[in-house]
């Protein structure tokens, strides 16, 4: 009997460190930005051309527009904002700012919140109640979805397609603890190629670091001979090489 219980204590002891390992095998999955399981991704884009997405997520909070518009307005380039939909409603009226200046908006959730293992119903709500918002505050037909911390495995990215959207990541992400204007410039530029998509986030944590960065940037992609595009624009260019 002693025998049979310790071979059942092992067999337990392997499945559930089986458990542990397929676990963090698939929470490291659904953060990868450039795979996903189902559904159409896109996190940069097959072309030779010198373009670049330029992406801000979260908000839109008045600070962070009021920031990041008139550093674009200055540069002559429109970018793609991903919006958190209960913030658009505690700040109504800034997302058609956003789209008023001739930028894109895309749909980044309603709450924000990571969003792998829920119920069905959760993600459909999470992407239907800001693709409300998004179209009352003037967007005819949303398409580009940011999942929240760029976390998805399925659910997520079944509800997305359901709902007619493309889910964009991105191949240049901004770095988290760099404080110095131009080291977090120079680790974008560093990185970026023809097609990238860059992600920025102007709205809370990295405001005041990209106001003093994002000329550097600009300035950067110019002399390295960049066009600055929407996601829409990128995506557009799409396997497209010249001769």
């Amino acid at each position: 009997m002693r025998g049979v219980r310790l071979r059942l204590l092992r067999n337990l002891a392997i499945a559930a460190a089986a458990l542990v390992v397929l676990a963090i095998g698939l929470w490291r999955l659904s953060s990868l930005p450039c795979f996903q399981l189902i559904g159409e991704l896109h996190c940069r884009v097959e072309t030779d051309q010198r373009v670049v997405a330029l992406t801000f997520d979260d908000g839109p909070v008045p600070e962070g527009v009021d920031m990041i518009l008139p550093l674009l307005e200055r540069e002559q380039v429109k970018g793609t904002f991903f919006l958190v939909g209960e913030v658009m409603e505690e700040h109504p009226g800034l997302a058609r700012k956003i789209l008023d200046a001739g930028h894109e908006l895309g749909n980044h959730s309603y709450t924000h919140r990571r969003l792998v293992g829920r119920l069905p119903a959760t993600y459909r709500e999470e992407v239907e109640r800001t693709d409300a918002l998004l179209r009352a505050e003037g967007v005819a037909q949303p398409t580009l979805f940011r999942p929240p911390y760029g976390r998805r495995l399925v659910g997520l990215p079944w509800a997305v397609d359901a709902a007619g959207y493309r889910t964009i990541t991105w191949d240049v992400e901004e770095p988290f603890r760099l404080e110095d204007p131009q080291a977090y410039a120079d680790h974008i530029l560093e990185r970026v190629k023809p097609g990238s998509i860059i992600l920025m986030h102007p709205m809370y944590y990295h405001r005041e670091i990209i106001s003093k960065a994002f000329p550097i940037i600009a300035a950067g992609l110019k002399e390295r001979g960049y066009r600055m595009v929407t996601v829409s624009e990128l995506l557009a260019l799409e396997g497209e090489m010249r001769e």
